[in-house]
Order: C-alpha cells, then sequence, then structure tokens
C-alpha cells in the first residue's frame, strides 16, 4: 500500500455500522417491517433506512476515507471533518426513524422531525462527498476508481435530495411535491439512485481496486470498466429522468423504470465478468476467506442482476421483486461488506501495530490477527441466512424469513465479536504483542505523538505475499 493516510474515524464507522446492522436485523426477527407489515409501511420504510443509510453507507463512507487518500496517494482533505460527519449522519438517522415511528402510531410527536431528519443527513453526507472530492481532485478521475467514485457521489447527492424532499412531503410541508405525485411513485426511481448508483457503482469501483490488491491480479481492461461505468451513468440519468418527471406532475411511464433497471443490470453482469477473470488471472493461489466469502457476494449480485430486469419488466409479484432486491442488499453489498471488512479491519489494525516496527523485530504476519475457520462460520452463517431469507420472501412465509434473519443476526454478531479479538491482538502470540499503551484501541487508533489525522503513513507494497 503506497504513503497514504490514514484515517482514525475509519474503525468508528465500521462499529457504528455493524451495530446498526444488528439493529435492524433484531427488528426484522421480531417481525417489524416487511414481510410482516406493508412494503410502504412505515416500519418497513425505517428497518429500510437502517439497513441503507446506517449500515451500507456507513460502512461504505469508512471504506472511502481510508482508500481515497490511499489511491490518490493524497491526504484526506478535511480530516477533521470526519468526526462530524459520522455524528451528524447517525443523529439524522435517528430522527429519520423517531420520525416513521410517528408515521406508524407508535408515538405522537411532531412530524416536523422528518424533515429535520433529512437535513441533518444531507449535511453530513454532503461534507463526506466534499471531503472525498477534494482528496481526489483532478488526479483521481485519470482512472476507473476515482471516476466510480465521482460518479457514485453524484448519485448520492440526488438520493439525498429526493429523500429531503420525501421527508418534507411526511411532515406536510410540500403540498404541490405531494399534488405532483413525487409519492409514492417516485421512491423507486430514489431507490435506483441510492442502491444502484451511490452505493451500487461506488462497490464496483472498491471492489476493482480491492480484487486486484488482494488477489495480486493485474487490473482489467480499462475498456471494460468504461463499459461498466458507462451503462452505470445510463441507468442513473434514466432515474433522474424518472425522478424528475414525477416533481413535474409528468408520468414517466414504466419505459423509463426498465431502462434505468435494465441498464443498471448490464453493469453488474459485465462486472461479475471483470470479478471472474481478476480470479481466473491472480497470482495469489490460496485464497483468504475474505475472497472466498467474495465469491458468494459476487454470485448474489449476478443472480439478482440476471432476474431483477425480467422480474420488473413483466410485472412479477412484489414478494419475488422484494426476494431479488433482498438478495442484492443483504448477498451482494452486506455479503461483499462483511467478507472485505475481515481483511481491512485486520490490516488497519496491522498496521497501527506493527507498521513502525517493520525491520526491526519479528513481525506476525497480517493473516494470523483473524481467528480461522471461526471467521468463516460465521460468514457461511451470514450467506445461508441471505439464501434462505430470499427463498422465504419469493414464497410468502414470513415465520421462516425470520428464521433465516436470525442466521444472519448470528453471523453478524459473530463477526462483531471477532473484530473487536481482532483489534486486541487477541489472536497474535503475547511474545509478538506490542505494550499495552502501544496497542490499538477497539475503535479508535492510537494518536502517537506529533501525528494527526492526516499524517502521512508509509507501509510496504506487500509483506509476505499480504498487500
Amino acid at each position: 500500500m503506497p504513503l497514504a493516510a490514514h484515517s482514525h474515524w475509519t474503525i468508528t464507522f465500521f462499529a457504528v455500522a455493524l451495530a446498526l446492522l444488528a439493529l435492524a436485523e433484531g427488528l426484522m426477527v421480531a417481525g417489524i417491517g416487511y414481510p410482516a407489515t406493508d412494503l410502504a409501511a412505515p416500519e418497513s420504510l425505517a428497518v429500510v433506512h437502517l439497513v441503507v443509510i446506517g449500515w451500507l453507507s456507513l460502512a461504505m463512507s469508512g471504506a472511502l476515507l481510508q482508500f481515497v487518500p490511499v489511491l490518490v496517494s493524497r491526504p484526506l482533505a478535511f480530516a477533521p471533518l470526519a468526526l462530524p460527519v459520522l455524528v451528524s449522519v447517525v443523529v439524522g438517522l435517528a430522527t429519520l426513524v423517531a420520525g416513521f415511528s410517528v408515521l406508524a402510531g407508535w408515538t405522537d410527536w411532531t412530524l416536523d422531525l422528518m424533515p429535520v431528519a433529512g437535513l441533518l443527513i444531507t449535511a453530513g453526507f454532503t461534507v463526506l462527498a466534499l471531503m472525498l472530492a477534494g482528496t481526489m481532485g483532478g488526479a483521481g478521475f485519470v482512472q476507473p476508481f476515482g471516476r466510480f467514485v465521482a460518479v457514485g457521489l453524484a448519485s448520492l447527492v440526488a438520493a439525498l435530495a429526493s429523500g429531503t424532499a420525501f421527508a418534507a412531503i411526511f411532515a406536510g410541508r410540500a403540498e404541490w411535491l405531494a399534488a405532483a405525485g413525487l409519492l409514492p411513485e417516485g421512491t423507486r426511481f430514489h431507490a435506483l439512485l441510492g442502491l444502484g448508483g451511490w452505493l451500487g457503482l461506488t462497490a464496483f469501483g472498491v471492489g476493482y481496486r480491492l480484487f486486484a490488491m488482494f488477489l495480486l491480479s493485474p487490473d482489467p481492461p480499462r475498456r471494460r470498466m468504461a463499459a461498466v461505468l458507462a451503462c452505470g451513468v445510463i441507468a442513473l440519468l434514466a432515474a433522474g429522468a424518472g425522478l424528475a418527471a414525477f416533481g413535474a406532475g409528468l408520468d414517466p411511464g414504466d419505459l423509463v423504470e426498465a431502462a434505468a433497471v435494465g441498464a443498471l443490470a448490464l453493469a453488474a453482469l459485465l462486472h461479475c465478468g471483470d470479478v471472474a477473470l481478476l480470479y481466473r488471472v491472480r497470482h495469489r493461489k490460496g485464497l483468504e476467506i475474505n475472497m472466498r466469502a467474495s465469491i458468494g457476494a459476487v454470485a448474489a449480485l449476478g443472480i439478482g442482476a440476471a432476474l431483477l430486469p425480467p422480474a420488473v419488466i413483466f410485472g412479477a409479484s412484489e414478494r419475488l421483486v422484494a426476494a431479488l432486491v433482498f438478495l442484492l442488499v443483504f448477498g451482494w453489498l452486506s455479503g461483499l461488506t462483511l467478507a472485505q471488512l475481515v481483511k481491512i479491519v485486520s490490516f488497519m489494525t496491522w498496521l497501527e501495530a506493527y507498521g513502525g516496527q517493520i525491520g526491526r523485530r519479528k513481525v506476525p504476519q497480517v493473516g494470523t490477527l483473524v481467528a480461522m475457520p471461526r471467521t468463516g462460520i460465521w460468514l457461511a452463517f451470514h450467506f445461508a441466512g441471505v439464501a434462505a431469507g430470499a427463498l422465504a420472501l419469493a414464497f410468502g412465509a414470513a415465520a421462516w424469513f425470520r428464521l433465516a434473519i436470525l442466521a444472519c443476526l448470528a453471523g453478524t454478531a459473530g463477526l462483531a465479536v471477532e473484530f473487536v479479538r481482532i483489534r486486541r491482538l487477541c489472536e497474535i502470540e503475547p511474545s509478538l504483542r506490542p505494550p499495552d499503551d502501544a496497542r490499538p484501541r477497539i475503535l479508535l487508533p492510537p494518536r502517537p505523538p506529533g501525528r494527526t489525522d492526516n499524517a502521512p503513513l508509509t507501509a510496504p507494497r506487500r509483506i509476505d505475499g499480504q498487500p
């Protein structure tokens, strides 16, 4: 890994994101949200936003705060704002869930919580986008990864704008938008911008870099990555046009949605082909746990991308569409994130504990920080729960879905414990552990004297075969 800025808040982003994932899964196990209630019910929307904003978006944000500076070899711009971003988004999300509780009839608080939540979440992610754009500068757009992130951030801004408008409508503060039919018809385009654009395309870009790095593979040809990005841009332009049409009181028709879903699916299938190529040409023969588990995530992406367009175009049942979206969100996005967190957390912990000791004393390999095969068992719980949950949704078996999510929750809890053990260096021989005052903290790395959040950190390009 080249000269990079070390983000002191990335681990905190990951910890908060995991906690919110466990909360969302706990609510689903308790029968709150779809399929126990309608997909558009406030309870369902609360759970959806806990997953999409609280889990996936915060985990993606933490990863980008670390890897964008690494890939452009520049310090993180406006690094002290990382903590305010986290606080703003988490407080905004809590306020949003409180607003949904009013809509569900659980509380009698004011609905003005909704637009306040929208403003807080928008403010947090807007600052994040400025930090990342400032870090990339012009150099970031030269490489394909930077272009994927840039398009993802643009989609994030559009999703935030539409989400804030929805919040105002819920609170009765935007009658003209409500009259135009922005809700509920525009929600599917809002979801395409958030899941397909911000999380999906950004995950494609991050995936290209992480897969090549951890598999020791050459990058795919640029023309292949450019084709994936072009399909994604077409899809997002269609989604944006559909959303704008509803905002103007026009009906864009089903063709616009079909075009957006189809273009995104094509981008996903092309990306799956590129990932398969990276596995075939890799120089690392033995796959680590994060790369073995990622095969399941990419398989979920391929299945979901292949089946979702015909399901949307030919008007499949709501439960089948929901099952495919669940497969993409929990099988691909969540599965990929959990798998790669194993490697990212262990590598960042290794750098904090041993980066300054290279060449001075014997240091353990990165892989020895991870307990195997126990970590693999927890990942297997997650993917087994996803497969069972998708089938349960497709067949309308709500009780079986709750049992499936219980397996996912067990996997999440188990992985959270493993991450704490990694941070505490529990798998390392006592003789190789640094002194107590030099060990990584659970949520934050130590602050050595004279170092700052954006101080450069030099790490070797490869350590014992580890990138």
